[in-house]
């Protein structure tokens, strides 16, 4: 073990605000050491969001290809080669994070290190690695560990080669039968992504509905959408047991209307994340984490330990890279700039790239009643939306809640093509304070979706 080496700034995490923070802390003059465990990119570049989209789009190609006929183009049959899906995703991948990589290795004053880190006292860590072991102690420390899938308490499942949403990605071959277990976001990517593929895809969700977390009338059409692509869905189901079953598995799930026994080649756990503290030894350093591990931290990103701050997937909450790099901005300008930014009435958009996607921004419906807000809704199909109809794409509606006194726009939700484009549209209108008339009024280019606005909003007061 090498004596500790000191610096003036220590990121734990090579991922979407520890890669920013550290060339900012280095651009700043403070000597920084970045620690990662893997690879640098995080969750995002490696197993998240470049991966699967990088996926999805290849899924969109193929339903597409068959799809050929409605728009009046002969094709012959469409076949999927996975490992030419695999290796796409693969070289995107390795191009974003080598990017990333020499990018971080070419900042002066920043040392990036590899190994597994543990905290051994305030603000020090050890770090092991193939090298051995050294220690880091430094007077700003920052954790940007992330999460990773959670393995459920799911009898017999130690006997069955179960997959996650890392290793999904890495098969070879198409699964004949995917039984994936989860109805969120993650999940639903999945199976709508294999099923366009060609495997047969059947969801076990535990909660009574899609999506919990968004309104009904969403998450019904989200699952009408599913079915009409082929994938079987089950909400209410509680998986019990697990079991090989010749070359695949079989799953015995309990619903209200009685035990059921599912049959498929792999199965796929996409019920939730942990985040990655469990081998850090927080405590040690004096850092309090919740009942799941996730890491305490108030509204300016700080810790319970002095000098030490939790960014990204590893503090819980809203889990996308755009939070995870907003957090490198709260933290880069209360350090570097003696800033007060927090996190308090922070606006968190996020898109489901479910095809059509669903971009979702500010207040659902519910949220909006249970707190009692006198609202207005304002609802529009896809099908009455022309640019949807000339694309032969008009699955979704247009759905916005509105303050029934101010006419502001609280929340939007948008199921349908290039939804999550379209509600970026409502959130910049949220962060101006625009009102729902200014856009029924306005005077968007035609055909594009954003001219459904005009009609949308004349349906509030027809």
């Amino acid at each position: 073990m090498t004596p500790s080496h000191h610096y003036d700034a220590l990121i734990l995490g090579a991922g979407q605000a520890g890669v920013p923070l550290a060339r900012a802390l280095a651009s700043a003059g403070r000597r920084t050491a970045l620690v990662e465990r893997v690879h640098v990119g995080g969750t995002c570049i490696n197993e998240g969001c470049t991966p699967t989209k990088t996926m999805v789009a290849s899924a969109r190609v193929a339903y597409l290809a068959r799809r050929a006929a409605d728009y009046g183009v002969r094709t012959g049959p469409v076949t999927v080669d996975l490992p030419g899906v695999r290796e796409r995703k693969r070289a995107i991948v390795e191009s974003f994070r080598a990017g990333s990589q020499r990018r971080l290795e070419a900042t002066e004053h920043l040392d990036l290190l590899f190994g597994d880190a543990r905290f051994i006292g305030p603000r020090s860590v050890a770090v092991t690695s193939d090298n051995g072991e050294r220690r880091l102690a430094a007077d700003l420390v920052f954790i940007n560990t992330g999460g990773r899938s959670a393995r459920p308490r799911l009898e017999g499942l130690a006997r069955v080669p179960a997959l996650d949403s890392t290793s999904v990605m890495e098969l070879g071959e198409l699964p004949e039968h995917l039984l994936v277990i989860g109805g969120g976001y993650i999940g639903l990517e999945f199976a709508q992504m294999f099923r366009r593929f060609g495997s047969g895809v059947t969801v076990i969700q535990r909660n009574a509905q899609l999506l919990p977390l968004e309104d009904e009338d969403v998450a019904a059409e989200v699952r009408s959408i599913l079915e009409q692509d082929g994938v079987d869905v089950v909400t209410g189901a509680d998986s019990r047991c697990v079991e090989p079953a010749g070359d695949g598995v079989r799953l015995l799930i309990r619903t209200p209307g009685g035990d059921r026994v599912l049959e498929g080649s792999h199965l796929l756990l996409a019920a939730g994340r942990v985040p990655n503290t469990d081998t850090l030894d927080c405590g040690a350093a004096g850092i309090e984490t919740d009942a799941k591990g996730f890491i305490k931290a108030n509204d300016r990103l700080e810790t319970s330990a002095a000098g030490v701050y939790a960014l990204g997937d590893v503090k819980g909450g809203p889990q996308f890279t755009h939070v995870s790099y907003d957090d490198f901005r709260i933290v880069r300008d209360n350090v570097l700039n003696g800033g007060n930014a927090t996190t308090r009435d922070r606006l968190v958009p996020y898109t489901v790239f479910l095809d059509p996607q669903l971009g979702r921004v500010g207040l659902s419906e519910r949220e909006a009643r249970m707190r009692g807000l006198e609202v207005k809704v304002a609802k529009l199909p896809m099908n009455s939306v022309a640019r949807a109809l000339e694309m032969d794409e008009a699955r979704g509606f247009i759905k916005a809640v509105v303050d029934a006194g101010s006419r502001r726009i609280l929340g939007a939700a948008v199921l349908g093509i290039e939804g999550g484009e379209l509600m970026s549209v409502f959130q910049v209108a949220m962060m101006g304070n625009v009102t729902c008339d200014t856009l029924r009024e306005a005077v968007f280019a035609h055909p594009l979706l954003a001219e459904s606005l005009n009609n949308l909003f004349a349906t509030l007061d027809a």
